[in-house]
């Protein structure tokens, strides 16, 4: 497949499948869409890209499925449909965060049905996807992986293959599990430090300039100087990932104490009403717990 165009059919157009879609669609390759959601076929349709039902006859001349979906039913309903319906040759690209459990189950089918199934998992927000500087990790077939080169490089600048088997996903989680930590880690380290009298400008100036300022510390500085939780993932989706961290770590036998304290964490911002602010509002749970408002101030 490579340096010819591809015929790609994308399931799943949220933020981050819609941009990654795109860029598929201005790389050069023939792409249709299919998406629950009226509105984000909309948005799809707005983009320039064919919208078409998600069936048998959306498969017919395609070359490769690439799918973002939320969880892992949905990827394995997904995946059974690709089995059943594909072509041996097709090849399915999945980006979603899911278990590698379900990814396991999905890749046995697709072997059976002659389909090459590469889990190509990405590092990065809708903004990132938006801007195509997603990280893209993958495992699966070698030969899949040559294969679906020319279309991940569309999406950012590094692709990093890791494995045959479920590596991509269980890296994506190691990576998450890294990202909420950070969220839990400055939660305590700005309830700290506004308790005795930083200010939180001053603070993040600091952070920024000293040896813990991290690529994703350093996205979030602006945001979170200014309090601003607007979501780039809410607290529910870190919630899902956490989950399916905690039990990756179960069947591994591996114990995850801090990260399991974070989960607690999160589940605190949803009983405080914060669940569908971005994941870092657990800050705010830290906070409270310190008799801190949220002008800076001791709670009376």
């Amino acid at each position: 497949m490579q340096g010819r165009q591809m015929r790609v059919h994308v399931v799943g157009v949220g933020k981050m499948g819609l941009p990654m879609a795109r860029h598929l669609g201005t790389g050069g390759h023939s792409v249709g869409v299919s998406d629950p959601d009226p509105q984000r076929l909309a948005l799809a349709g707005e983009a320039g890209l064919a919208q078409r039902p998600w069936s048998e006859a959306a498969l017919a001349g395609v070359d490769v499925v690439l799918s973002s979906l939320p969880h892992d039913q949905a990827l394995r309903q997904v995946g059974d449909a690709v089995a059943r319906w594909g072509r041996p040759g097709l090849l399915f690209i999945d980006t979603s965060t899911v278990s590698p459990q379900a990814s396991a189950e999905v890749a046995r089918s697709c072997e059976a049905a002659g389909v090459a199934h590469l889990r190509c998992t990405v590092s990065g927000n809708n903004q990132m996807a938006e801007a195509a500087q997603l990280t893209v990790m993958g495992s699966g077939p070698a030969s899949a992986w040559e294969r679906a080169l020319p279309l991940l490089r569309l999406l950012g600048p590094t692709q990093l293959y890791l494995g045959e088997g479920e590596q991509a996903r269980l890296m994506k989680l190691v990576v998450n599990l890294m990202i909420a930590q950070t969220s839990a880690m400055l939660a305590e380290a700005l309830a700290l430090g506004r308790k005795g009298g930083l200010e939180g400008e001053a603070m993040w100036r600091v952070f920024t300039a000293s040896a813990v300022a991290s690529p994703i510390l350093r996205a979030k500085a602006d945001a979170l100087a200014a309090r601003d939780f607007t979501p780039t993932f809410t607290v529910h989706q870190m919630i899902k990932d956490l989950d399916l961290i905690l039990g990756a770590a179960q069947a591994l036998q591996v114990p995850l104490a801090q990260t399991a304290l974070t989960r607690q964490w999160m589940s605190a911002a949803v009983a405080q009403g914060d669940g569908g602010e971005d994941y870092a509002a657990i800050l705010k749970v830290v906070e409270r717990s310190a008799g801190l408002g949220a002008d800076g101030t001791i709670a009376p």
